[in-house]
């Protein structure tokens, strides 16, 4: 009986010892078939890297040579930290307990060099293929970076140019030298004549009073010659006050004959804007009866908007051209901002002083304001360079070799065919400035052949 157990022991120690040399034979093969596929090398085609060969040869899509595809480096490695399930800012590199005294969860980061836009990967394209593409570079420089505002304008009259024609007695309007509202005047012209009988009164009191001060005059008594010298000077300080002339005053002295009708002068050169009155009509102390601006200088009330409000400033040199007036430009500055925006269009209004010696700028017309602020010297690449998503811009760097890598990089100010790098790039690095989508295809697609085969360079 014990002789039957040893033969049944024996036979299972043969059986077992087969299995395992059985297995040991078929595991070796795969180790050595997967080593010898790790080590052979494959070329690919550096516009097509779906194209694959395992010996050099030409691209059977676009002809070109087939370089040596680098070896496949391992996924980013995700690391595993641990935070508090009551405050979530509470990390930790190690398992524990947090501030209080609960068990921290574990949690896993995936950890990726930073500068890189997801979806493109660093290629590799030779001289010779750079010349055929059409592949050409610009470099990161210093330059004096300028914030243009372009925004349109409407043409107002100066406020502080426009003076309205009053009178300071009661009468009736007897002519109109002016009666045409628009047109031109010149300082000094007469406007009007107004018919008054306080006025006439006043000029007769005046005669009254200049024959009274002769008369008084030859008296002995100091006093009484002055008193009707007073009497004269108070006669006419009233006939002043009236907006009598000089000249007026002094025909009236030599004549000696009352002007029943007082005429009214243009205060200023301009244009009538504004004219209220009509022969015959009665007006009253202080009533407007015309308005006259003068437009050698008008305002031009420009629409900004929000986001170039930092770069609007007092007295910033501005010009205003027409559409319909190619090559004619108006210079002058920013005079004032408005305190409040408009609710309808969220612009401010930035009134600018415009200089019109011709008067060729009309009222109510539409120009286009040009306003220029200097930000000073920044860092900036060509704009031909970025390439833009909508949410991202990057541009393509050029490194050691052969390598050109998609760098992502903050863009600021456009200004004359450059954009301000605020971040991602520096002075002195060599961007492509042509065949960007090119390159940017060729990204796309290694980025893409790396995700499938799971790998990076």
């Amino acid at each position: 009986m014990k002789r039957k157990y040893t033969l049944g022991g024996l036979c299972m120690l043969l059986v077992s010892a087969f299995l395992f040399t059985a297995c040991q034979d078929r595991t070796e093969p795969q180790k050595t078939k997967q080593g010898a596929i790790q080590n052979k090398k494959l070329y690919t085609c550096p516009m097509h890297p779906q194209i694959t060969s395992d010996s050099p040869g030409d691209c059977p899509i676009c002809g070109m040579r087939l370089v040596e595809q680098k070896k496949i480096e391992p996924a980013p490695a995700k690391k595993t930290r641990y935070r508090s399930t009551m405050n979530p800012k509470e990390v930790s590199d190690k398992p524990g307990k947090d501030s209080m005294g609960m068990d921290m969860v574990p949690f896993e980061i995936e950890e990726k060099s930073t500068g890189t836009p997801s979806g493109l990967a660093a290629v590799n394209i030779s001289e010779y293929h750079r010349k055929h593409m059409g592949l050409t570079f610009g470099t990161v420089e210093m330059r004096n970076i300028t914030r243009e505002v372009r925004t349109s304008a409407r043409i107002v009259p100066d406020e502080t140019r426009i003076v309205t024609v009053t009178a300071k007695i009661e009468g009736y309007v007897d002519k109109l030298f002016v009666n045409v509202t628009g047109q031109a005047v010149k300082k000094g012209q007469p406007l009007l004549t107004v018919y008054s009988p306080e006025l006439v009164s006043s000029q007769q009191e005046y005669l009254t009073a200049i024959t009274i001060a002769k008369n008084l005059s030859r008296s002995s008594e100091k006093s009484i010659s002055e008193g009707g010298k007073n009497l004269t000077d108070s006669a006419r300080k009233r006939l002043k006050l009236w907006d009598i002339s000089e000249q007026q005053i002094r025909k009236l002295e030599e004549t000696g004959e009352v002007e029943k009708f007082l005429t009214l002068y243009a205060p200023s050169s301009g244009y009538v804007i504004e004219k209220k009155v009509l022969p015959g009509q009665k007006i009253m102390p202080g009533e407007p009866l015309m308005v006259v601006a003068d437009l050698t200088v008008v305002w031009a009330e420009a629409d900004i908007y929000e986001s170039d409000l930092p770069y609007v400033k007092m007295d910033m040199p501005v010009t205003l051209t027409l559409s319909y007036w190619p090559g004619k430009s108006f210079p002058g500055k920013v005079n004032f901002l408005y305190p409040y925006l408009d609710p309808q269009t969220r612009t401010i209004k930035a009134r600018l002083n415009i200089d019109n010696p011709e008067l060729l700028l009309k009222g109510d017309m539409y120009g286009d304001a040009h306003l220029s602020y200097g930000l000073g010297n920044r860092p900036a690449v060509p704009e031909s360079a970025v390439m833009q998503t909508g949410t991202h811009s990057y541009v393509f760097v050029a490194g050691a070799g052969d390598k050109i890598s998609p760098v992502e990089v903050s863009i600021g100010t456009r200004s004359e065919g450059f954009f301000e790098v605020l971040s991602g790039v520096k002075p002195g690095d060599r961007v492509v400035t042509s065949a960007n989508f090119l390159v940017d295809s060729e990204s796309s697609l290694k980025a893409a052949l790396q995700a499938v085969t799971g790998g990076g360079q």
